[in-house]
C-alpha cells in the first residue's frame, strides 16, 4: 500500500474519501467466506465440525447471491451508477464476485472430495458413489427408491404443449434428456425433493444409531435417482441426465407507504420469492451445450450467470451429518454456567436478585435459561402489570413467545414488536405474530421504512406504592436455541433512567414520539450516531491532551463511511483503535498516514461471534456500550438498534480485562486484516502460548460433556 500523502487541514475530510482506503463491501463478505473455508480445512478442528463449516461455505454462498448479487444485478438493469466509498461500479464489482466465487467454490469441492471424504470414510462415515455399492448396498438403496422415492418424483416434459416448469429457488434439478421411439429427442425436468434426506443410508440397520465403531454408509439422493431414471420413463430411452441447481433473487420490495397491511405484504412477499428472477445458475461440468442452452434460455440468464463444478452442487446439505451420534468426531459438550445470583437453588425471585443490582449474561458461555425464567415469572407474578417486547429471530417452539401467551393468560398487559422484515424468519415471525393476536397481544409490525434490530424486554411491576420497571437488554435475539451457538451479551437491570428510557422506547414504536434525548441508552436513528462519534472524539481529545487514547470496537460488520473516517482521524491522531469484526470490514488498516494505528481482527470459531462491544478508554474512566448495532449506515441510519452503557465497575474490568483481552491476544483462531484486504493468520512468537479466545471463555469449569 502506497504511503498516504498528509493533507493540509482544511483537506483533510475529502483526502480520507479517497476510494483507495476502502475495501469493497461485498468482496470483503467473500473474504469472510474464505475464513469460514479455512476453518472446514483445519486439521485442529473435530471431523465433523470440519464438514459443518464447509456447509456453511454453501449455505452462506446461497444467501449472498440472493441478496447481495441480486441487488447489484438491480442495479445494473436500473442503470445505476452509484458506487461505494470503495468506488468500484455495481458491473465490476460482479466481475470480480464471479472470479473470487469461482475459486472458493474450487476450493470447497476439493478439499471435501481429497480431504473430507477420505477422512469420513476412514472414521466409519462413507459416502459413496452409486457405482461403488456393493450388491448389498445397491439392493437396499434401489428399495428404499422404489417405496420412498418414486412416488414423490414428478418429472415435467417441455414441448411445444407444454411450458417450460418453474424452477424453485435452491432446488437441485435433472435436465433430462429422453429420446422416444420414433428417435426424437425430449427434454424434461426433475427436481430432487428437498423433503427426502439427501444422504440416503446403505448401509445395514443396526440399532438406528451411528456410534463411533459402528460403520455408516450413504449415497447422494440425486445419485439414486440419476441410477433409476429409466423407470420415470418407461418405454423411453433416458441419453443423458445432468443436476443443475438454481438461486433466485430473495429481496421483497415492501411498498410500505402504500400497504394496507404489512403483515399480508410480507406474506405476498414470502410467497412470491419463489418466483423471483434467477441470479445464479450452478451446472456440472459435464453438461452439454445443448442442455445449457435450453435452461440458459427458458431461465433468461446471461452466460456469465452460470457456475460450472465439478461434482456436488449442493453441499450445504453435508449439514445432516452433524446430526450423526459421533460424539467423538464434534466439539466437546459443555454446560453453560449458571450465574450465582440466579441460581434457581438460591435465588427463586429474579426481581429480588435484580434489585440487588445489575447482572450480566454472556451467552453460549453463560446459560440462557434466566431470561426465559424472567419471562415466565413475570408472566405468573400478580404484581406485574406488563410486559413489552421487540421481537426479531425467536425461531419455531419458542418457550419466550409462550411465557408471553401466558402472560395474556394472566391478565398481563402485553405489547410485542414483532419484526416482520427479518430476513429469511419471515415465515415464523408470521406464524407468530397471528398466534400472538389470536390471544390479544398487542402486536405491532414497525415503522414505515425501519426495521426493528434492538433486543429489549420490559417489565412493569407494582412493588407497594412503587412502580419499578425491570429491564433486560442484548446483542442478541429471544431464541433459545441460536444463544447456544452465538456470542452474546444480555444485561438485567433495575436501573430508573434505563427503565424510563426503555418506556420512552416502547412508545416510540409502538405510538408516536419525536423524543431525541434518552437518559442513558443510544438509540439508532435517533442519537446512536452522534453519541458515538461524541466518544470517539473525546478520545481523540484525550490523545492530543497526553492522556493515551485507545478504542476497542467488536462489531459484525464495519461498513459506515462516515464511522471509518472518524477512525482515520482517530489513528492519525495517535490513538490506538483495536478493531474485532467479524465479517464486513472496509477499513483499510496499516496505511501510512492514515491508519497505522488501527489493528482489525477477525474471530471464527465454534460459536459465531455476534456481540457487539464497543469500549472508550476515556483517560483512564473507561466506558463500555453493547447492544443490538453494527457500525453499518442501515443499522445506524435505517434501524432501530440500541446500545446500553455497562456501568457496574466489576462487569466493566470484566470485559476489559477477560473478554476484550482474550479476542485481543487470540492466536489460534484470529486472522489479521491486510491493508490489500486480504487476511492472514498471526505467527505467534516462539514458545507464545496457544490462546483460542472461545475456548478460554468456555473455561475448564464449562468443558465437560453437557
Amino acid at each position: 500500500m502506497r504511503p498516504f500523502p498528509v493533507p493540509a487541514p482544511e483537506e483533510a475530510v475529502d483526502a480520507l474519501r479517497d476510494p483507495s482506503l476502502y475495501i469493497n463491501r461485498e468482496l470483503s463478505l467473500l473474504e469472510f467466506q474464505r475464513r469460514v473455508l479455512e476453518e472446514a480445512m483445519d486439521p485442529g478442528n473435530p471431523l465433523l465440525e470440519r464438514v459443518k463449516f464447509l456447509a456453511i461455505v454453501s449455505s452462506n454462498l446461497d444467501e449472498f447471491f440472493m441478496v447481495r448479487v441480486a441487488g447489484l444485478m438491480h442495479q445494473v438493469d436500473a442503470g445505476i451508477l452509484d458506487v461505494g466509498p470503495d468506488g468500484m461500479p455495481p458491473r465490476e464489482q460482479l466481475d470480480a464476485i464471479r472470479d473470487v466465487v469461482m475459486t472458493l467454490c474450487a476450493q470447497q469441492e476439493d478439499h471435501f472430495e481429497e480431504e473430507l471424504r477420505p477422512a469420513l470414510a476412514k472414521a466409519g462415515i462413507e459416502i459413496l458413489d452409486y457405482t461403488d455399492l456393493t450388491e448389498a448396498q445397491r439392493g437396499r438403496a434401489d428399495a428404499y427408491f422404489q417405496h420412498s422415492v418414486f412416488p414423490v418424483l414428478t418429472p415435467l416434459a417441455f414441448d411445444p404443449g407444454r411450458p417450460f416448469p418453474h424452477i424453485s429457488n435452491l432446488s437441485l434439478n435433472f435436465a433430462v434428456s429422453i429420446r422416444d421411439h420414433r428417435g426424437i429427442d425430449q427434454f424434461a425436468r426433475l427436481k430432487v425433493p428437498h423433503t427426502l434426506q439427501q444422504l440416503v443410508p446403505v448401509h445395514a440397520q443396526q440399532d438406528g444409531k451411528t456410534r463411533a465403531g459402528k460403520p455408516h454408509a450413504c449415497v447422494w439422493l440425486e445419485q439414486l435417482i440419476r441410477a433409476n431414471l429409466a423407470s420415470l420413463f418407461p418405454g423411453m430411452e433416458v441419453v443423458q441426465a445432468h443436476v443443475f441447481h438454481v438461486t433466485r433473487d430473495a429481496e421483497m420490495a415492501i411498498q410500505e407507504l402504500e400497504a394496507a397491511d404489512l403483515l399480508e405484504t410480507i406474506e405476498e412477499g414470502v410467497r412470491q420469492r419463489r418466483f423471483n428472477s434467477v441470479v445464479r445458475l450452478k451446472v456440472n461440468e459435464e453438461m452439454p451445450g445443448s442442455l445449457l442452452d435450453i435452461l440458459v434460455n427458458n431461465l433468461e440468464v446471461e452466460r456469465w450467470q452460470v457456475y460450472r463444478q465439478k461434482s456436488n452442487l449442493s453441499l450445504g446439505r453435508l449439514m445432516a451429518l452433524a446430526a450423526l451420534d459421533r460424539p467423538d468426531l464434534k466439539d466437546l459438550a459443555f454446560l453453560p454456567r449458571v450465574h450465582p445470583a440466579l441460581d434457581p437453588k438460591t435465588e427463586e425471585d429474579l426481581f429480588a436478585a435484580f434489585r440487588r443490582g445489575d447482572i450480566l449474561l454472556h451467552h453460549p458461555f453463560d446459560s440462557f435459561q434466566p431470561v426465559v425464567d424472567f419471562l415466565r415469572q413475570a408472566a405468573r407474578d400478580p404484581q406485574v402489570l406488563a410486559i413489552k417486547m421487540t421481537l426479531y429471530r425467536v425461531g419455531r417452539n419458542s418457550p419466550v413467545v409462550e411465557a408471553l401467551l401466558d402472560a395474556m393468560e394472566h391478565g398481563k398487559e402485553v405489547a410485542v414488536l414483532v419484526e416482520l422484515k427479518a430476513r429469511f424468519d419471515e415465515e415464523s415471525n408470521i406464524e407468530w405474530a397471528r398466534q400472538l393476536e389470536r390471544q390479544g397481544v398487542h402486536v405491532v409490525y414497525g415503522l414505515v421504512g425501519l426495521k426493528i434490530h434492538s433486543k429489549v424486554a420490559l417489565v412493569v411491576r407494582r412493588e407497594g406504592k412503587v412502580i419499578r420497571r425491570y429491564v433486560h437488554l442484548a446483542t442478541g435475539n429471544y431464541n433459545p436455541v441460536t444463544a447456544h451457538l452465538y456470542t452474546d451479551l444480555g444485561l438485567f437491570t433495575a436501573d430508573e433512567q434505563i427503565g424510563a428510557d426503555a418506556t420512552d422506547l416502547f412508545n416510540y414504536l409502538t405510538g408516536y414520539s419525536a423524543k431525541r434525548d434518552y437518559r442513558k441508552l443510544l438509540v439508532a436513528p435517533i442519537n446512536l450516531r452522534s453519541c458515538l462519534e461524541t466518544l470517539v472524539r473525546r478520545e481523540i481529545e484525550h490523545q492530543r491532551n497526553g492522556r493515551s487514547g485507545h478504542l476497542v470496537l467488536k462489531t459484525n460488520a464495519l461498513v459506515d463511511g462516515r464511522m471509518i473516517r472518524l477512525l482515520y482521524e482517530a489513528s492519525q491522531a495517535g490513538v490506538q483503535v483495536d478493531l474485532i469484526v467479524r465479517g464486513i470490514c472496509c477499513l483499510r488498516p496499516g496505511v501510512p498516514g492514515v491508519s497505522e494505528n488501527i489493528r482489525v481482527r477477525s474471530i471464527v470459531g465454534r460459536f459465531l461471534e455476534h456481540s457487539r462491544i464497543y469500549y472508550f478508554k476515556n483517560g483512564g474512566a473507561p466506558e463500555i456500550y453493547a447492544g443490538s448495532a453494527d457500525l453499518m449506515p442501515r443499522n445506524i441510519d435505517r434501524r432501530v438498534e440500541v446500545l446500553f452503557p455497562v456501568t457496574d465497575e466489576a462487569m466493566v474490568s470484566h470485559l476489559v480485562e477477560v473478554v476484550l483481552r482474550a479476542y485481543l491476544t487470540d492466536n489460534v483462531k484470529a486472522r489479521h486484516l491486510e491493508s490489500s484486504g486480504r487476511y492472514s493468520r498471526g505467527a505467534g512468537s516462539p514458545g507464545e502460548e496457544p490462546v483460542d479466545c472461545q475456548a478460554s471463555l468456555v473455561g475448564p469449569a464449562g468443558a465437560r460433556a453437557g
